[in-house]
């Protein structure tokens, strides 16, 4: 199932019309940062229907997983694109002198999301922070709840770790939990009969973009004809598998992570309808994957005075913009 073949960098390239198109059918790898699910969708979907290839583009989608770590693949040469949770993995690697950039983001939204019980006094973004206990994994620990706990309030002394079972928060009707909204509520709702309150950290501050495309500089100046076509591609495949036939990249879903169920493919894709995870805002104008960057160095900021992220980086050398905001694929959208 998995393929890391490249073609030399130094492969043809064909100028078709003014503007550049990947090489014939030239081998690249996308590694994803967790098992396959319908947040890689759009993935999926452009290699299912050919939107890939169509730029010269065969491409292997290498699935990320709890033992995979993708991102030292991309560091060494082994894949040639990697998908970023957030912007603070760009961040780190400017610190580290690191020569990789973000090209795309094609979540508009961080799906991360706060749930809590309905009618328990915790109805409103403003009264979470009371909750008797706040439900958190790790890394969010050391990133987003930092954040929370020194813009918004909330008291760190309440954090439990979270263990990716549902059952406690379940079970204290006074406490929050984090989750992805494509994700836990789902979890939630089968296990513990309810839908709980779901806050997209989102649309409270946390403004970071999600499920980046992340690249290493080489490849941005060999083959800067491969990028486009992946971003292009990836953004066309998106608003296909969103709002159109996505039968066929949802097989390849299942075919990758048996443990995948049509209930909870969609599901997933109507969350990020209908919170506007991947197309929102800049996206609708611009396309999907649109960065700007003034929200950025918003996100920058932020992290600086939470103290996740070192201040003083030059955080242009995180991303370009060079492949994006041009559109591409709008009109697809049905």
């Amino acid at each position: 199932m998995i393929g890391q073949g490249k073609m030399l960098a130094g492969a043809a390239v064909l100028l078709a019309a003014g503007t550049l198109s990947a090489a014939a059918n030239e081998k690249v790898t996308f590694g994803t940062n967790w098992l396959a699910e319908p947040e890689h969708g759009g993935y999926y979907q452009a290699i299912a229907d050919g939107t890939y290839a169509a730029c010269g583009l065969d491409v292997t989608i290498m699935q990320g997983g709890p033992q995979v770590s993708g991102r030292p693949m991309l560091l060494a040469g082994k894949i040639d694109f990697y998908m970023g949770g957030n912007l603070l993995s760009a961040f780190d690697a400017v610190q580290q002198g690191i020569p990789m950039r973000v090209v795309a983001a094609d979540f508009q939204k961080d799906p991360q999301v706060i749930m809590s019980h309905p009618g328990e006094g915790l109805d409103k973004w403003e009264d979470l922070k009371n909750a008797d206990q706040y439900i958190m994994g790790d890394e969010g620990a050391q990133t987003f709840f930092q954040w929370m706990v020194t813009d918004l309030g909330f008291d760190a002394a309440k954090r439990v770790p979270y263990t990716f079972n549902p059952a406690p928060f379940i079970a204290n009707k006074k406490s929050i939990q984090q989750g992805y909204v494509t994700s836990e509520p789902f979890a939630v709702q089968k296990q513990g009969g309810f839908m709980p309150n779901q806050f997209l950290l989102a649309d409270n501050g946390w403004d970071t973009y999600a499920t980046t495309i992340e690249v290493m500089q080489d490849t941005i100046d060999k083959r800067p004809e491969v990028v486009q076509c992946f971003v292009d591609g990836s953004a066309k495949g998106w608003y296909k598998y969103l709002y159109g036939d996505n039968k066929a990249a949802n097989d390849m879903i299942k075919k990758d992570n048996p443990d995948m169920t049509d209930e909870q493919i969609a599901f997933s894709i109507e969350q990020m309808k209908k919170f506007g995870v991947v197309d929102s805002g800049d996206s609708e104008k611009l396309g999907i994957g649109t960065m700007n960057e003034a929200r950025i160095q918003s996100f920058y900021d932020k992290m600086v005075k939470a103290k996740v992220a070192q201040p003083g980086l030059d955080i242009k050398k995180a991303y370009t913009l060079a492949f994006i905001n041009k559109g591409v694929g709008l009109e697809l959208k049905k």
